[in-house]
């Protein structure tokens, strides 16, 4: 097997990497983890490899907490240095993050082989960030690693060469089913906050488009304060870098029934996701994560690349308007999630299985 380099950056690329890794340490292949440092506080960060028992990366670059520009600039030029040196045969990256368009861009640049995974989805929203970065990446890999059937139809209108374009389900579910048991019997902030089985709303809200716009936050705390309410349970808030300090800049105070809680690691947010009587984020991960663990999910976003969520019944897009907020969630609360009605549309737990198979063929 050629080496292979792991380039990621943000807490959902290590955890949907993690299967990646556990994989390659199985199958004895030749790889090292690059961070860029793009999340770098210690529950962003650190926290999910000690959770994930994974080793830490080889080189960490440290780029974090810059404008867009400047940190896709910083990052292609740093990560170019690495693989001139370490020489990989390909490059995976996962999403749709500066990262992963920096780590893309750097490997082309190299000559080296680029695989996306989670190829594909598609907000068809191009005024976010994360839509540029995923597009751009499909459009300059070698390996498409197509999530879902929808993420497929995407690629196959944009023209892709079929070629390039493997179907191989999503690392998340792997990644929930390796570690739902452990984290069901270690997470503490369930314990700490004496909360109980479906006794809380579980949310978050970090993407720019939301937080960096003091109309769209103060929608999401006003609408997440009227749901709890509504249904009189708490609202467990663990609030990322990012939102906490638009929160202050902006002068918005949350409500007495919204907790605010520090981010916690992926086992301690399996818990409370499992628990929780609804979920509502923005986050792409949590709307997946929710849907496998079968709890009623509203994303607070005018859209979702998630479009699977929603045609099963599971999620539901709400926009950032309270009262739309609130009707959402009223809509799905009541929802029964029987797992017996369909069959995950984000695969089987063997996809990470796959990708270094095909690798392993290819290369």
């Amino acid at each position: 097997m050629k080496k292979i380099a792991i380039v990621l950056g943000t807490r959902p690329e290590i955890i949907k990497m993690s299967p990646i890794v556990v994989e390659c340490q199985k199958q004895g292949v030749d790889f090292f983890i690059l961070h860029t440092g793009q999340h770098y506080s210690h529950e962003l960060d650190k926290q999910i490899f000690d959770d994930l028992k994974l080793p830490a990366p080889k080189h960490n670059l440290g780029i974090g907490g810059q404008p867009y520009r400047k940190q896709v600039g910083l990052m292609t030029k740093e990560i170019s240095k690495i693989l001139d040196i370490e020489k990989p045969d390909v490059v995976i990256v996962q999403g749709d993050t500066i990262s992963v368009l920096a780590g893309a861009m750097a490997g082309k640049k190299a000559g080296i082989k680029i695989a996306h995974h989670e190829s594909g989805l598609r907000s068809h929203d191009t005024s976010m960030v994360e839509e540029t970065n995923r597009v751009v990446t499909d459009h300059i890999s070698d390996f498409l690693f197509v999530p879902t059937l929808d993420a497929l139809k995407n690629l196959q209108e944009e023209g892709m060469d079929p070629d390039r374009i493997h179907m191989v389900g999503n690392t998340i579910v792997d990644a929930v089913l390796q570690n739902l048991d452990k984290a069901l019997n270690t997470g503490k902030k369930f314990e700490e906050h004496k909360l109980s089985s479906r006794g809380y709303i579980l949310a978050s809200a970090h993407r720019a488009e939301n937080v960096d716009v003091p109309e769209r936050l103060k929608g999401i705390i006003e609408g997440l304060r009227l749901t709890g309410q509504e249904l009189g349970v708490p609202v467990i808030f663990p609030v990322h870098p990012r939102t906490k300090f638009k929160l202050k800049e902006f002068n918005i105070t949350l409500p007495d029934n919204i907790i605010e809680i520090e981010p916690v690691g992926f086992l301690e947010l399996l818990k409370l996701e499992k628990h929780a009587r609804l979920v509502m984020t923005d986050s792409g991960g949590m709307q997946e994560e929710s849907f496998i663990l079968r709890v009623p999910c509203v994303t607070l976003r005018d859209n979702t690349e998630r479009p699977e969520t929603v045609e099963h019944g599971a999620n539901i897009v709400s926009g950032v308007e309270p009262e739309k907020i609130l009707a959402a969630a009223k809509l799905m609360v009541g929802k029964n999630l029987n797992p017996t009605h369909f069959i995950n549309p984000f695969g089987d737990g063997r996809t990470a299985e796959r990708i270094i198979r095909i690798l392993q063929e290819s290369l």
